[in-house]
């Protein structure tokens, strides 16, 4: 009865042990899973200013139509258009009126404003030199009267991407740093409830990689389990979002929820498995008296 009792109370205390392990590692992969989601949607918001970044080309008033969408096409078939539109006199006229909020051209008894192509760059010209290239290139069609771009704003926009850039990168270097930690030390607390096992594996001729395979098994498992959880925390927190900030977060977003459970995923198995041949490894290096 003891002995059933005692081994009843080593099963109790190895689950108690299992469901501490998951636990402890789905709360640091719930913690990496927030920051990788604030990364992903920091960069969604970086490209969605990044996109409303471009110049505005002002064409002169004597150029015919045809030259006009000669020109467009021009500037459309460019590597660095991302999207173009043309505003015709009339409809500059309509746009300043409801930016006003007034019908200024009943004191005018001519149209003052100038035909335009607005123009959005890619990403990759979204910058005050890749913009001067660009004004310097159509400056030389006779089309074209003036193109104007707001130089400080870009540089302004650029300057904070890159400090909010190198304070993400820190932050989360750090944090990664101290979730591996973490994870480890867990891992490594259950596997010294078991040292006595694996010591008794070895003395009775079992090889070093007879003795790992079962409990790296299980540390992937439970680090399958582990990153399960966390995703379905970071999906709770990501519909509570949803409610306070319906134009960022949206659950729809599936190609940001998949990167973010790959990620998850990934290092709830990496990092299970690394810390977990680790730990039985030091266990079996070390000496029967050193085990006390």
């Amino acid at each position: 009865m003891a002995a059933k009792s005692d081994e009843k109370f080593q099963k109790r205390r190895l689950r108690s042990s299992y469901i501490s392990v998951i636990l402890s590692v789905s709360l640091v992969l719930f913690t990496l899973g927030l920051l990788g989601l604030f990364l992903l949607y920091t960069q969604k918001i970086t490209n969605q200013v990044i996109e409303d970044i471009g110049f505005t080309v002002y064409l002169y008033d004597d150029v015919k139509q045809v030259d006009v969408d000669r020109l467009k096409k021009a500037i459309d078939i460019a590597d660095y258009t991302r999207t173009s539109t043309y505003i015709s006199k009339d409809e500059a006229i309509e746009i300043l009126k409801q930016d006003l909020g007034e019908d200024f051209m009943q004191y005018l008894d001519y149209n003052p404003l100038l035909a335009s192509i607005d123009v959005k760059v890619k990403p990759a010209y979204a910058s005050t030199d890749s913009l001067a290239v660009v004004k310097a290139s159509l400056s030389r069609s006779s089309k074209v009267k003036e193109i104007v771009y707001q130089e400080s704003l870009i540089q302004k926009v650029q300057e904070n991407l890159r400090i909010a850039g190198l304070v993400i990168l820190i932050f989360s270097s750090l944090l990664l740093v101290v979730a591996i930690a973490l994870i480890n030390n867990s891992i490594r607390l259950s596997i010294y409830s078991r040292r006595f096992i694996i010591k008794s594996m070895q003395l009775v001729g079992a090889t070093q990689g007879f003795i790992r395979r079962p409990f790296v098994q299980r540390g992937i498992l439970h680090g399958v389990y582990s990153a399960l959880i966390a995703m379905l925390l970071i999906m709770g927190v990501m519909y509570y979002l949803q409610n306070v900030l319906p134009d960022l977060i949206q659950i729809e977003d599936i190609e940001i929820l998949a990167y973010l459970f790959v990620l998850v995923m990934a290092l709830g198995i990496i990092i299970s498995w690394v810390s977990t041949s680790l730990a039985v490894r030091k266990y079996l290096r070390m000496r029967g008296n050193k085990l006390y």
